[in-house]
């Protein structure tokens, strides 16, 4: 989870927004220049709902892996191919490095596909303790303490910079902004790359496939829209998005999020007033 705090930014995968910012503090912080081949950011969330109802915060993930430091369940992450839900309560606080799609393989030269299935642990990578990391960064310290504290651990363990590694940063980045591309057949074309070996970069250094990379921004950006008010003409919404007819833009919304994009438009309006609107 991740996003600075203004409600007009971009959700980055968080959906209903505005409603999150009622109930956590979250932040996102540079890491040194000697990671950024590697690492997008660093993320930080904390809340206190004490007393008060939980809420789940629901996620469409980006293609990238996580090292999520909190209490109990500090690992590295991969991505997932679809919507999951974080449960907020009590009083809490974590930790997050965000690295870029093909960021992570460098540290560890394991297909990142692995990941999917079963988490990493931080001691096979940074040769510290989950409980170590946990102490150091889940604690009232301040958060230059923190990222300081991060930088250095991860520059200690700095692998050399990988061509295939950013190549594959540059193929998911153009995915990201190009809303026209919606077929591998078409990745495959503009990057001059056989499906067959794009499919084994992304086995390997982002752990989903590129047809799932490109659905997972296609219907994060759909949801943000809705989310934001922008659009509740799916017909026009589907066609700004690439999509050239309506029974594949269901399906694929459904696929990511969970429900039909009706539905969704309908939980945004039986959302209370103060929630629609983010005041």
């Amino acid at each position: 989870m991740e996003s600075s705090t203004h409600i007009s930014r971009p959700s980055m995968g968080l959906l209903q927004l505005d409603e999150g910012n009622k109930r956590y503090e979250l932040t996102r912080h540079a890491p040194a220049e000697a990671l950024s081949p590697f690492v997008k950011h660093y993320w930080m969330v904390s809340w206190d709902l004490t007393g008060l109802e939980s809420y789940p915060q629901h996620v469409v993930p980006n293609p990238c892996v996580n090292l999520v430091v909190e209490r109990g369940n500090t690992f590295f992450f991969g991505p997932s191919g679809r919507k999951f839900s974080y449960l907020i309560r009590g009083k809490g606080q974590v930790f997050g490095v965000k690295f870029r799609p093909g960021g992570f393989y460098p540290f560890v030269r394991l297909p990142v596909s692995s990941l999917c299935e079963r988490p990493l642990d931080v001691s096979r990578v940074l040769d510290v303790s989950a409980a170590s990391l946990e102490e150091q960064l889940l604690t009232d310290g301040s958060d230059i303490d923190k990222i300081s504290y991060m930088d250095q651990l991860l520059c200690e363990h700095l692998p050399a910079e990988d061509t295939q590694a950013r190549l594959v940063h540059d193929i998911v980045q153009q995915i990201e902004l190009n809303r026209e591309l919606l077929r591998v057949d078409d990745l495959s074309s503009i990057w001059n790359i056989h499906t067959r070996k794009l499919q084994r970069l992304f086995n390997q250094y982002v752990g989903i496939g590129p047809k799932t990379v490109i659905k997972l921004y296609r219907l994060q950006n759909a949801a943000e829209l809705i989310d934001r008010g922008l659009y509740c003409d799916l017909v026009k919404l589907s066609q700004e998005l690439g999509y050239h007819d309506q029974p594949h833009f269901i399906k694929d919304f459904k696929s990511i999020i969970g429900s039909t994009p009706e539905e969704y438009i309908q939980s945004r309006k039986n959302l209370p007033p103060n929630i629609r609107t983010g005041v």
